[in-house]
């Protein structure tokens, strides 16, 4: 198991404090300007980078398009749109053999090319629903699970498996796992509602819905093109992401079997966040626990959001300016292999008999790496060890797939995987 490479003197779990103690401590102490960190409990501080913005055309969003063939998938270095659904899918008892799955490849491929360049499926009797392309969408990923049914487990790199248990996790079965899964996103939440559902439609003789999530963001305009978006704690949420240039050493595969080269690992963890207990800190406790300031997301120890974090630096009282066990201290790594490009979503939905308080609200935690194993489950086992924003979240769904590569025009999904030949 990796050690703790954020700092060498962060305390270990037995020095982490209660909350009740650290609300004690914070105002006795009032440590702290404001901190903006992502609250994905997997938030990996790196250096500056994103996917970059996308300007609103002066027609709006009605026929904005995103390529769907290319050397990679569309759908993760593509700009974050403003809306996502994610569907897991379990394959059909009767319908577990290659033959099967190539079929359902070439339906799926087929009718998200078509609705990714503005043309309706097929067989779709609603076409008029595709209006508005408004920058989809449609990404695949395949769990290990498919790979065992189908006899193709050879085929499975290691980190394709679930991920290693957490000790504060809380997992539900009804947020986790999946055969494969469907990533759907587009800056309109109907044309999102539209493409996802003629999907679902297309998979009815192949495989049953295991679960939905259902996220978003800003609405495409209502913050600055390139600007980090912000979660339900009011934190900015993805300062420290790559940026597209160095996707070739963090995101996309160049090792392991051929079918995932140009590809990469999707991760996908629900996070609850206990919105009701946050609303208890002040604004100078919040960013205690984050690290970073609230209004610019800059770290305590300097002034903008894309400052280098000093974790050595001090106060007057000789206290650490950035707390060790803040969730960007606990994030942040020496080792520059341990990144992830994160691309998260919020969720809000009505409370029900497993919420916590009178909210249902956290974030559909996604990021994409090369390998899990080696890059997001040494961030996770640091959180999971000691990350003061442990006390406001719980992660309760977690789902790994293998994205493949991007398709060229007549090819399908998965194709070098299932054997087919176009």
């Amino acid at each position: 198991m990796p050690t703790d490479s954020t700092n060498p003197s962060a305390p270990t779990d037995s020095a982490a404090p209660s909350r009740r103690a650290f609300l004690r401590g914070v105002g006795i102490a009032g440590a702290a300007t404001a901190a903006a960190v992502g609250a994905s409990a997997c938030a990996e501080e790196a250096e500056e980078g994103e996917a970059g913005g996308v300007d609103k055309p002066a027609d709006g969003w009605s026929e904005t398009t995103v390529a769907f063939d290319g050397e990679h998938q569309a759908g993760i270095a593509t700009p974050q749109q403003s809306f996502c659904k994610l569907i897991a899918f379990t394959i059909k008892d009767n319908k577990q053999t290659r033959e099967d799955i190539v079929r359902l490849m070439r339906l799926w491929t087929d009718d998200a090319r078509r609705m990714c360049g503005g043309r309706a499926g097929l067989a779709d009797l609603e076409p008029e629903n595709l209006q508005s392309t408004a920058n989809l969408t449609i990404t695949v990923g395949y769990g290990r699970s498919l790979l065992d049914k189908l006899d193709l487990a050879d085929e499975a790199p290691d980190w394709l498996a679930e991920l290693p248990a957490y000790s504060r996790d809380e997992l539900r079965e009804e947020w986790s796992g999946g055969d494969i899964c469907l990533q759907v996103c587009a800056d309109d939440r109907f044309t999102v509602a539209h493409a996802a559902r003629f999907m679902v439609k297309g998979a009815r003789s192949y495989a049953d819905v295991a679960w939905v999530q259902d996220g978003f963001l800003h609405a495409r305009g209502s913050i600055q093109p390139g600007e980090t978006p912000r979660n339900l704690f009011g934190q900015l949420d993805g300062t420290g992401n790559p940026a597209v240039d160095e996707f070739d050493s963090v995101v996309w595969i160049d090792e392991g079997p051929a079918w995932t080269k140009g590809g990469t690992a999707m991760v996908v963890r629900r996070i609850a966040m206990l919105l009701d207990e946050w609303d208890i800190l002040d604004r100078p406790s919040r960013e205690v626990v984050s690290g970073r300031r609230l209004d610019n997301g800059a770290p305590l120890s300097g002034t903008d959001e894309f400052d280098e974090p000093d974790l050595d630096a001090r106060d007057e009282f000789g206290l650490p300016v950035i707390d060790p066990n803040s969730h960007m201290a606990r994030a942040k790594s020496t080792d520059p292999a341990e990144r992830i490009f994160r691309r998260p979503y919020n969720y809000d939905m009505p409370p029900g008999p497993d919420s916590r308080g009178t909210s249902n609200a956290g974030q559909m935690f996604i990021c994409f790496q090369k390998n899990p194993l080696r890059q997001f489950d040494p961030i996770q086992q640091r959180l999971d060890s000691a990350d003061r924003l442990n006390e406001w979240i719980t992660h309760i769904g977690s789902a790994v797939f293998a994205v493949p590569r991007g398709t060229a025009d007549g090819e399908y999904w998965g194709q070098d995987l299932f054997g087919g030949r176009g």
